[in-house]
Order: structure tokens, then sequence, then C-alpha cells
């Protein structure tokens, strides 16, 4: 009965997923491009299987238990790349159905990593769909459902912290868990119309700035053109995107709670988004005074413009490109993919660890230290002015023990599959981050497109174990999960 459940509520989000494709269907139509038809379908054959799948499991509608969370939200983000890839596979002539999912996950997952090229002369409706379901995947599908199924009669708490990033998932700012989720979106759709009229302002035509809104916010970095923001060379756009992307990569209940208490030492006082900002300046510092030291950019000036936009777009895990920074010495591009790994915080559209779980492990190795020092000394682990509870503490050694040995697994896995060292670890590393570019035979200057059909999948599991924070998918591989 509880798997029937959570079908008929997967096919809630199908249904809501069949009304997205109306956007880009309303492009080709307006438009009259190549894809019409590739559209039309695929929005009726989603909105058919939706259907089907709630019609056939209502009777099974009740209340999520917690183990429904976390088997809602995989199901979820193995259906809908199937769907979004459905108008890729049909629109674009001899893509495959992996490279169409791994495609769709991408775009869902706001990884930003692509196996199309030529994306210049594409149609535009393909394009507005790759950036629009990138878009809604950034802050979560699953978030949007929370702050509308209620009105179905379905509770979203379990739903909000299988989905939700970060190892403090219980913070609310509102009694109803419905309401933060729909505070979320207000906050993320007013940034959106920020980002998109300061694009067009800085030279963007509207078409473009709205393409390049969707990746921004959500941190995904897809790009209508192949030279990604290369394609303008224009310090004022390229500044733009920098502003955004950091307004982006901040806890985005910060804005909320900013705005209820219409103050923004909110956000000062926040440890986590001081930690951001410090680690993205340091490292911008470093590497621009590293390129210049090293003549690989001996213009100051450049080298400084160059390095903020990169650091900041791999960092943020946007992964967009206005240069092939894997020209650069090894030391500096392989230090923004591990920027990515980290460097934003939890509840912002970014992917990676979050910077809070890094400042945990940090305080938590200095306690070590003390105890070796001082074995009875009472040291609390305090962040932001509160103790940290030694389960959330637990929490966090226990997923990064996950997530090392998932990417152990993944580059090993690929390495067997036959690429080379630095793909293998840079893609892994990418994908599980939802970073985007590697270096290598996937670096910023090519694309995921050459890799065999098994590497792509590893790439695909790999960005949705990434997305969902490995813990969300594989509790669902322990035993007890399935007993009553």
């Amino acid at each position: 009965m509880g798997a029937l459940a959570v079908i008929a509520l997967v096919g809630r989000m199908v249904l809501l997923f069949s009304l997205l494709t109306l956007v880009p269907l309303a492009f080709a139509w307006i438009g009259r491009d190549a894809a019409q038809q590739a559209f039309t379908t695929a929005a009726l054959v989603t909105f058919v299987a939706g259907s089907l799948m709630s019609l056939t499991t209502r009777r099974f509608r009740r209340e999520l238990q917690p183990r429904d969370g976390f088997l809602l939200v995989t199901l979820t983000w193995l259906v809908l790349p199937a769907f979004g890839a459905l108008p890729l596979w049909l629109a674009i002539p001899g893509l495959s159905v992996t490279d169409a999912y791994f495609e769709a996950m991408s775009a869902i997952t706001a990884t930003g990593a692509t196996v199309l090229s030529g994306l210049d002369a594409l149609p535009l409706s393909v394009n507005v769909w790759r950036c629009f379901m990138m878009f809604v995947g950034g802050l979560g599908i699953i978030v949007l459902a929370v702050a509308i199924l209620p009105l179905l009669g379905v509770g979203g708490s379990q739903l909000f912290k299988a989905e939700t990033a970060g190892p403090m998932k219980d913070q609310k700012l509102t009694p109803r868990i419905a309401d933060t989720a729909r505070g979320i979106w207000v906050a993320y759709g007013l940034l959106s119309l920020a980002c998109l009229l300061a694009y067009h302002a800085a030279g963007m035509d509207w078409i473009d700035a709205f393409l390049h809104m969707c990746s921004t916010v959500s941190l995904g970095g897809f790009s209508r053109y192949d030279a990604s923001f290369g394609h303008w060379n224009s310090p004022l756009i390229e500044g733009v995107a920098m502003v955004f992307m950091l307004l982006a990569g901040v806890n985005l209940l910060l804005y909320f709670a900013v705005w209820r208490r219409r103050s923004l030492a909110v956000l000062w006082r926040n440890v986590e988004v001081r930690s951001f900002y410090a680690v993205l300046a340091g490292s911008i510092l470093l590497i621009s005074g590293y390129l210049v030291a090293t003549d690989a950019h001996p213009d100051p000036l450049d080298a400084l413009r160059k390095t903020a936009f990169h650091v900041i777009s791999v960092a943020t895990t946007t992964g967009y490109a206005s240069y092939d920074y894997a020209q650069w010495p090894l030391f500096a591009s392989l230090l923004m993919i591990l920027l990515g790994c980290f460097a934003t915080c939890a509840g912002s559209t970014g992917g990676g660890i979050k910077m809070i779980r890094m400042l945990l492990l940090a305080a938590q190795a200095r306690r070590e230290l003390v105890r070796i020092v001082h074995p009875q000394v009472v040291n609390p682990i305090v962040i932001g002015g509160r103790a940290v509870d030694d389960r959330t503490i637990q929490g966090v050694i226990a997923y990064m023990m996950l997530y090392g040995a998932t990417l152990v697994v993944f580059t090993m896995a690929l390495l067997f599959s036959g690429l080379d060292v630095v793909t293998a670890f840079t893609a892994v590393v990418a994908c599980v981050n939802n970073i985007g570019p590697g270096l290598g035979e996937v670096g910023p200057a090519v694309n995921y497109g050459g890799l065999s059909d098994v590497q792509t999948w590893i790439c695909t599991l790999a960005m949705m174990l990434g997305r969902l924070e490995l813990l969300s998918v594989m509790v669902l591989l322990l035993p007890q999960f399935w007993r009553r």
C-alpha cells in the first residue's frame, strides 16, 4: 500500500511536470521552429502518463510517512528526467536515449554537464527547455510540490526534509512547512526577476537574458551558446553573472529572514555566509596571483577578471566559462574544482557538501585535538552562537564517509571503463557535486559527448546521488527500510 501511495504522488508530480512543457511549447509555436511536433507529442505523453498514474492509484492516497518521503524523492528524480528527455530525443536528430536522459538529468539536478554540441544551431525551444528545467530543478521541484500539494490534502514535511540540502533540515521560519517552501520560492522568484532585468540592462536580448537567468539563479550553468559567456566577452555581463551567482550561493531561507526582520544583519551574522565569501575572496586572490607569477596571465587585471569569474562560477557549482581554464596550470584549475565540493551554503541552489559541513568538521577536528591535551574538558561545538548536538555531528561524519566512498567507487568505475585518471576523477567530482564541467576529456572547452554509454550512465547516477545528497537515496538500500 505504501509504495502505491508513493506512485500516486509521483503521478501528480508528472502531471505538474507536463504543465512545465507548455513553456517551451509556446516558444516552439510562436517561433515556428523545428521542435513544434516534438514538444506537442512530449506534452501529451507526459500528461497522459501522469493522469494514468494518478487515476489508477488514487484510492491509495494517504498522508506521507517518514520513509515515504525518501522513496518519493528518489522516484521523482528518476522519473522526471525520463519525461524531460523525451522532447530532446524527439527534437534532436541522432541523440541517443542515454544522452537525452543524461541531458535532462543534468538540467533537473542543475549540474550543467552537457553531451550536446552545436547549441547555437539548436531550435530555440530546445534551449528554452534545457534552461527552464534547470530553473525549476535548481531549487527543487519537490520544494515546489511541497508548497502546492497541501492544497490537494497532501502533507509535505517528510518530503521537504528528504529533498532539502544540508545537515540541519529542521530549520523553518514559519509554523507550516508549506509556508516556508512558498517563502523560499518567493525569494527565488524575486532574485530571478532582478537577474533577468540586470542581464538585459547589461546588453543581452530578452531571450538570452531569460535563458541565462534560469541557469544563473539555479547555479546550473547551461548556456544557449557553445562558447558560454565567451560569446559576449563582456566584463559587464560577466559582472552581473558573478553578482547573482554569489547571491544564489547563499541560503535562500536567510533572504526570507531578511525580509521578515527588515535587516541585512541577518546575513552578516551568519557564519556560513561569512565563510562562503571569505573562501571565495581568498581563492580569487591566490589563483590570480599564481597565474601572474607563472606567466599564465601576465596582466594582473586580466588575470583577476578571468580568475574572479571562473572561481565564482565553479565554486558555486554553476559551471559557466568565458575561457578554457583547463589551459591553466593544474593547481589553479584543480583548486577551483575542489572549491565546488564545499563552497556553497546549505539551503542554496548549489551542489556539493556545503560550507556548513566543512565548518562542523573543522570544529570537530579542533575539539578532538583539544581532548588530546585536556581529556576531561567539556568543549561543545558552537556554530553561530548555537551549540550543535552530537547527533548532527555524527550525521555529518557518516555523510562524509559515504561521500568519500562514492567518489572512490565511481572514479574507479570510470577508470575501469577506460578513462584517464584526470578525466575520471574530475568527471565524478563534477557530477557528484553538480558542478558540470571537469577537466581532461570533460573540460570546459569540450563536453561529456565523448563518453561511452556506460560512462554516461555512471555520471548520470552520480548527478542524481549528489543532488539528493547521497543519504536520501542510499537509505533505500537498507533492508530495514523495507521492513514494516
